[in-house]
């Protein structure tokens, strides 16, 4: 069964399911589609909803207890488990979380659970770096709160309405007008959402992407990694058969000596 299981084909054939029961929820929300093919979408729905049943209990059988040990079969375990949920009644809310499915495709791709590995390897340092910028923007807000509360109350006048608008302005959303604004007032105000730009978005936010980066980078070899370790492989085994060699060299060698001792 495991081995049928890993076949390209079946893994393909399940990525397709996918896909498609992705497909099918979207074009749900269309009444338009509704009308005219709901009955062909529920369909389509409650047979990807089988095969996704069918193959996750498939891999309970074939896998046995190496299946609970994988933290991604648990994963698709939920992902089918809030599916199979009534969806009326008190959980027919649940029926809107049948979008779920489609990060089946993160456990079915392999490249994409190398990149959601990478992305929790990296919470530790993004876990650094998010109390860097929640200090910044902290103390930019109190900052502001003082200076610019008076001038421009609807985006300054307390520090919630601070920290939001400054949270704004590190996204790059509308930032201009909001300068412009303190600017009528207070001409160099330019110099504080300069500094406050340069620290927030060029330089925290850049030091966010790059510990994803490398952790990436330490999750999955580079190219040059990959063709060392195949080389080195190469060379192991091309020592081991010339080890084996010499070994039946030596034991010809010896042979004839001991049988001239035996006589």
């Amino acid at each position: 069964m495991r081995v049928v299981l890993e076949l390209p084909v079946v893994q393909r054939v399940v990525v397709g399911v996918i896909v498609v029961n992705s497909v099918t929820i979207g074009m749900e929300t269309s009444h338009f589609l509704m009308e005219r093919v709901g009955g062909v979408l529920h369909l389509v729905d409650r047979v990807a909803l089988g095969v996704f049943v069918v193959e996750l209990v498939a891999r309970v059988y074939g896998y046995g207890r190496e299946f609970s040990k994988d933290p991604w079969n648990w994963f698709d375990v939920v992902i089918v488990g809030v599916a199979l949920v009534p969806a009326s009644g008190p959980t027919s809310v649940l029926r809107a979380l049948r979008i779920l499915r489609a990060l089946r495709l993160v456990s079915a791709v392999p490249s994409m659970r190398r990149v959601v590995s990478a992305l929790l390897a990296a919470v530790p340092g993004m876990a650094s770096i998010i109390g860097l910028m929640v200090l910044m923007i902290y103390i930019a807000a109190v900052i502001a709160t003082k200076l610019f509360g008076a001038i421009v109350p609807e985006r300054f006048d307390e520090l919630p309405q601070s920290l939001f608008t400054l949270f704004q302005i590190m996204t790059g959303d509308d930032w201009g007008n909001v300068a412009q604004e303190v600017m009528a007032h207070r001409p160099w105000a330019w110099v504080f959402f300069i500094v406050y730009i340069l620290a927030s978005t060029f330089v925290a936010l850049n030091l966010f992407i790059a510990v994803v980066v490398n952790a990436m980078n330490d999750t999955e070899p580079s190219p040059a990694e990959s063709r060392a370790q195949d080389d080195l492989v190469a060379m192991r085994q091309e020592l081991a058969a010339v080890n084996a060699k010499l070994d039946q060299i030596l034991m010809r060698d010896h042979a004839p000596e001991d049988q001239r001792r035996g006589r």
